[in-house]
This record gives C-alpha cells, sequence and structure tokens, in this order.
C-alpha cells in the first residue's frame, strides 16, 4: 500500500487529496459460450466531501470502453480509466506460493552441491588415472636399463603397486560417480515435480489498469463501488453423459460445464452464472438487398458490376447487472437453470475459484429424463451391422446446446464420445448408442445390363438388381429400419422405373428424393431379404451421370 500512495504522489496535485485507493477482487462472472460479464464489487469509506476512488488492479486487457459504474451511498460523478501509466502494484506474495517458491530453490541449491560432488569425484578418477600413465612411462625410462637386478626388481614391485592402487583408486571414484548420479536422477525429479506444484499456483505478474471514479457526499459516506465489464478471454462450453437403459428406454442427460478464463487474474469465491446468450455472434437480423436483373447480348462483352458493400452485423455485449444471490443446493451441487424463452441461464449455488490459464473446471447442471423409443437402423450401402437409435422429444423447457464433448452409455457401458448438435425444447432427436454385431448385412448387386455397351445407338438403357439381407444373430427381436435408394431424375428424357419388394414403407425420407425407408420386426434367428430393380433409358447420343 506503500509503494501504491508513492506511485499516486506522482499523479497532477489536483488528483493528489482527493483520491482514495480501493483493491478490487472478481466477485460475480457471468460466462457466456464465448466471453464473460465481470462483476468487482468494492465496499469504501470515504470522509464528507468530493473524491476519487481509484482502482489500479483491473486487468490490463480490460476493453475499457464496457466498464460500467455503479455507486452505492454517494453521489457518483464523472469516471476515467486508463491501461498506460498505471502505478505499480503492490507486490503480494502468498504463503503458499512463498512456500513452493523456497522448495523449488532449496533443491536447486541441492542439485547444484550434488552435481559439484560428483565432479569432485570424477577429477579423484582422472588424477587416479594420469599416476597410472605417470608409472607406465617411468617403467620405459633411458634409465632403466642401467639399474642391477636388485634395483630393478624393487623399481618395478614399486611400479606394480603404484599402479594397482591407482587403478582400484580411478575403479571406486568411477564407482562413486555412478551411484552419485542415481540419486541425482530422484532429485532432479524431486525439483521437477516442486517446479510444477509452482507453476499450478498461477501467481499474477501481469501488469493491470486503473479507474477512477468521482464521488461526492455532504457527510462522511460508507458505501460500495460496483464495476461491470465486458472480456473476451473466457468463457463455458457444456459437456453431457447420456445414459439409456433398454429395458425401459429411459434415457438420463446428465449435463455439466467446463468453464476457463485466461484474463490474467485468479478468480477466488467467484459467483458464477452461465447463459447461453452469444453476444459475440450475430445480434441483428439479415437485410435483403436490392435484387436487379439483366438480359445481355453473350457477343458483346459486358463489365462486371462493382460488388456490394455490406455492412458486418453488430456484435456486442449488454452489460449484465448485479450477480442474484445463489441459493445453497443439496449434494450434488448443481446449478439451477432459467429459461426466459431466448436463452437459457444457469446461476452454480456456491462460489468458485478458477486460475487464470490453468484450470479447466467442471460443474453440474442437472439432469435431464426423457423416454426414448429404441429401433435398429440399417444402411446396407455403407455398413455392414445395424445402429441401435434412440429416439425422443425434448419435452424440458430449456434447450439442450450443441457440444463437442458428448460421452454415450447404454446400460451403464461406455460407448464413445461425439459431438452433438442442438437440441431446442420440444425438439425431436435421433441419437446413436452404437453398432448391434448380431444384426449382420449384405447387399449384393446381382446383375447389370448396360443396353450400350460403349458404342452409339438410337437408345441406351441400363438395368441393375439389388438383393440385400438382414440376419438376426442377437438371440432378440429388433425392431428395424432399413435405408436404401434408388436414383431419380429431373429431366424428362432421363426415364426411370424402379420396383422394391417388399414395397418401401416411406419414400423420400426426410425429404431426401429416392431415399427409401423399411419397418419391420425381425425375430432372433431370422433373415429378411430386400430386393431393389431400377431401369434407366436415356436417348441416343446422351451421356449418363
Amino acid at each position: 500500500m506503500q509503494r501504491l500512495a508513492f506511485a499516486l504522489a506522482l499523479l497532477p496535485t489536483a488528483v493528489l487529496a482527493e483520491d482514495i485507493p480501493l483493491a478490487s477482487d472478481v466477485t460475480g462472472v457471468t460466462l457466456y459460450p464465448n466471453g464473460a460479464t465481470v462483476t468487482r464489487r468494492v465496499p469504501f469509506s470515504a470522509p464528507a466531501g468530493a473524491h476519487q476512488l481509484v482502482l489500479t488492479d483491473l486487468p490490463r486487457n480490460t476493453p475499457l470502453a464496457s466498464v460500467r459504474v455503479a455507486v452505492e451511498g454517494a453521489q457518483m460523478g464523472s469516471v476515467s480509466t486508463r491501461n498506460d501509466f498505471v502505478p505499480p502494484r503492490t507486490e503480494e506474495t502468498n504463503a503458499a506460493i512463498q512456500a513452493a517458491e523456497d522448495r523449488v530453490e532449496l533443491l536447486e541449491e541441492e542439485l547444484r552441491n550434488r552435481q559439484a560432488a560428483i565432479e569432485s569425484i570424477r577429477l579423484e578418477a582422472k588424477a587416479a588415472e594420469a599416476r597410472v600413465e605417470f608409472l607406465e612411462s617411468l617403467g620405459k625410462g633411458e634409465g632403466v636399463a642401467a639399474l642391477d637386478v636388485e634395483k630393478l626388481m624393487a623399481l618395478s614391485e614399486m611400479i606394480g603397486s603404484e599402479t594397482l592402487a591407482a587403478l582400484q583408486a580411478a575403479q571406486g571414484a568411477r564407482r562413486r560417480a555412478e551411484a552419485a548420479a542415481r540419486e541425482l536422477e530422484d532429485l532432479q525429479e524431486d525439483l521437477k515435480r516442486a517446479r510444477q506444484a509452482l507453476a499450478a499456483l498461477v501467481p499474477e505478474r501481469e501488469d493491470r489498469a486503473m479507474l477512477a471514479v468521482a464521488v461526492r457526499s455532504d457527510a462522511p459516506a460508507e458505501g460500495t463501488l460496483t464495476v461491470t465489464y465486458n472480456i473476451y478471454e473466457a468463457g463455458w462450453q457444456p459437456v453431457y453423459d447420456l445414459r439409456l437403459e433398454r429395458e425401459t428406454g429411459a434415457l438420463d442427460i446428465e449435463r455439466g460445464a467446463l468453464v476457463y478464463q485466461q484474463t490474467g487474474e485468479n478468480w477466488s469465491d467467484v459467483a458464477l452464472t452461465l447463459s447461453t446468450t452469444r453476444p459475440t455472434e450475430q445480434v441483428v437480423p439479415g437485410e435483403v438487398w436490392p435484387w436487379l436483373r439483366r438480359i445481355f447480348d453473350p457477343e458483346v462483352p459486358v463489365p462486371m458490376p462493382k460488388p456490394l458493400v455490406r455492412a458486418e452485423p453488430e456484435a456486442g455485449y449488454a452489460a449484465d447487472g448485479a450477480m442474484e444471490e445463489a441459493a445453497m443446493a443439496p449434494a450434488p451441487v448443481q446449478a439451477a437453470a432459467q429459461f426466459d424463452g431466448l436463452s437459457v441461464t444457469y446461476s452454480y449455488p456456491e462460489t468458485v475459484d478458477v486460475a487464470t490459464g490453468a484450470d479447466n473446471l467442471r460443474i453440474t447442471l442437472g439432469t435431464l429424463q426423457a423416454e426414448a423409443e429404441m429401433v435398429a437402423q440399417a444402411v446396407p450401402l455403407t455398413d455392414t451391422n445395424a445402429y441401435l437409435m434412440a429416439e425422443f422429444t425434448n419435452e424440458a423447457e430449456e434447450l439442450i446446446l450443441p457440444t463437442h464433448e458428448a460421452s454415450f452409455y447404454l446400460d451403464g457401458r461406455f460407448i464413445g464420445t461425439r459431438p452433438l448438435d442442438l437440441i431446442p425444447a420440444g425438439g425431436e432427436a435421433e441419437l446413436s448408442f452404437g453398432p448391434i454385431e448380431g444384426l449382420r448385412l449384405e447387399r449384393t448387386v446381382l446383375g447389370r445390363n448396360e443396353g450400350d455397351r460403349g458404342m452409339i445407338s438410337r437408345s441406351t438403357e441400363l438395368t441393375e438388381e439389388v438383393r440385400i439381407e438382414i440376419e438376426n444373430l442377437t438371440g432378440e427381436a429388433w425392431p428395424m429400419r432399413v435405408l436404401d435408394r434408388v436414383p431419380y431424375s429431373e429431366q424428362e428424357d432421363l426415364e426411370i422405373e424402379w420396383n422394391a419388394a417388399p414395397h418401401a414403407s416411406e419414400m423420400d425420407v426426410d425429404g431426401k428424393r429416392g431415399v427409401l425407408a423399411w419397418d419391420f420386426e425381425i425375430a432372433a434367428g431370422e433373415e429378411k431379404e430386400i430386393t431393389l430393380t431400377h431401369t434407366l433409358e436415356w436417348p441416343e447420343g446422351m451421356v449418363l451421370q
């Protein structure tokens, strides 16, 4: 605080005497799929008169144009912001970070000492090896040949014993160095874990922006300064666990949310609200432009018209008000949903901690329940097995949001993870819960007769017959839906006739022309067969595509 007071002393004199420095933390956040509205509520005390409440701890990348301020307990005047030439922050290191830093420093010092000790041992080995080399050279000296037998034997004995001692010293030093190096690996692993523990605490080191709010009161005031602003460095995405019970058809959709933020500051004890509003996407309807049609002579070149310049859709945040007080819920703790017909808001009943750039917090949003109708869907054109499909209606008064993180379970067994599309309230959906290995499919093209085999003739014709076989090896009956296709034409000159046996239950499925569906029950051990035949005929000189 002393450093802050000294820094504020550098500001213009007219501001100095009336400044009241405040420290703030994030107290509430409304998260959108991309972006967030952040709320900071700061109590203050001010004597009578005019003053400036000064915050110097907003994240440096705060979009200052989106900052909105409210004051309770005093009359608010002008608001000024800056993210350059901000007084320095007070250095604050909490006990956990300090302990982690001390642990890393201690292990680094021990590592340096052990490395020095290993190097000393290796120097001993080198010294012993040097003695061996000296002794070898001593035995080869020029004066050795002139020695009598007695002196020669004494020299030889001395060289032998000293060489053995030097070799043993070198070997012992190498072994001690290897043992010390092995112990060093454990120390290096301890240091690695200590550094990871320090990094996990995510100390805040970024510079900050400053906010000054003019206030006035005729009497000493006790009030609250509320600051809200919108950011892009945070968001949430839905995650789902979809659990289907075959025996009852019960479908449970367990909803959750992954929360992230990269604002440069840690959020601690923050009231959290999730919103499905998407302020970073299009927020205004499209526009219909005049449609100018022209005719022209194809032999006369026509200059290309200049493209119309369309205004980009406006996007922005609507600042939320103060966060509503969240009510405690019984375990498991989950967010309460509110649907206003436009979007869903989830208010989490407990405060949360989210570290910047490190945490990926998952919270629970509750479970939706539905009754599903199950059918084995077969597409012999591409697959060799049928797949279990669950059809249901979203009868909850809220959206099931799109996500890339939907996990599917069948009778408690994990099936897989894949994306899930948006399912509106009251909307119908069809979900796959994996292959049914015992429902085997085979599609065979029995014969193809081409009337024109590459030669020009008065007419061209192609006939194709397909046989589809379905075999049930599961030991139980299944409701089946088989999908296949026949060609269709939009040209009078291309005539198509087709036949299906048995007749299809549905044609042009989902508006797709030529796509057929057969609905039937297949008993355990039963085999079903479908035959498709089509004939195409077109004039001579034309090419079939």
